[in-house]
């Protein structure tokens, strides 16, 4: 695959103006099956779409032929605004998808998230009939009710290291007894929360399923 075009902009987002990167490819490659935005961690915490799981993530999503949008939540980086333990920050991820679907009008678009941004992420993407296709990376299960994906129908992917702090095995699993079909867990042998070391491992999972997805589309 060609080098990404990377451009940064500001998206206009509901609090105010929000950084954030586009990855595209050369017009010659291969029209795109999905578009992609992914959503980072807890701001308060340091969280920014420069994240390295963010980063992975992105990194994935555009090899396998996807433009990519990152942005920063409201107060983050460049971002303008305060944060808003999660409900305004659902705004700000609308106003990335709907930015998402106006430049590429005719693609299903694929949410992913990692810890914060995938608690925010999922349940807009969930609710929004452009999108196709969710990736949860890091759910932090422990102290966040994600219940509301039981009734998330789309095909989900759970990217969960094996010594999460944050989302321990047990609660993941009763999460996961309780969603509909399609759904896939995909266990990485990292240290915490963060994959670390592991991180190229949690790209090739997310390869891997993207490829089974694809096989059948």
């Amino acid at each position: 695959m060609a080098e990404a075009f990377h451009r940064s902009f500001f998206l206009n987002g509901p609090a105010g103006r929000l950084e954030a990167m586009l990855w595209t490819a050369p017009k010659a490659e291969t029209e795109p099956r999905r578009a992609a935005v992914v959503c980072h961690p807890h701001p308060l915490f340091g969280g920014t779409m420069h994240n390295k799981v963010v980063f992975q993530l992105a990194k994935t999503l555009h090899q396998a032929g996807a433009p990519v949008l990152r942005f920063n939540f409201r107060g983050a980086g460049l971002s303008e605004g305060r944060h808003d333990k999660g409900r305004g920050e659902s705004g700000d991820v609308q106003a990335a998808l709907d930015y998402l679907a106006a430049e590429f009008p005719d693609k299903p678009i694929l949410l992913a998230g990692f810890s914060f941004g995938a608690y925010v992420g999922l349940r807009v993407g969930c609710a929004d009939a452009r999108v196709k296709e969710v990736v949860g990376a890091g759910l932090p299960v422990n102290d966040s009710d994600l219940s509301y994906l039981a009734e998330c129908k789309k095909p989900k992917l759970i990217l969960q290291s094996t010594h999460d702090q944050y989302g321990s095995r047990e609660r993941i699993d009763a999460l996961l007894a309780k969603l509909p079909e399609p759904k896939k867990l995909a266990l990485i042998d990292a240290p915490d929360h963060f994959f670390a070391g592991k991180l190229p491992q949690m790209g090739a999972a997310l390869e891997e399923w993207l490829e089974e997805r694809d096989a059948q589309n």
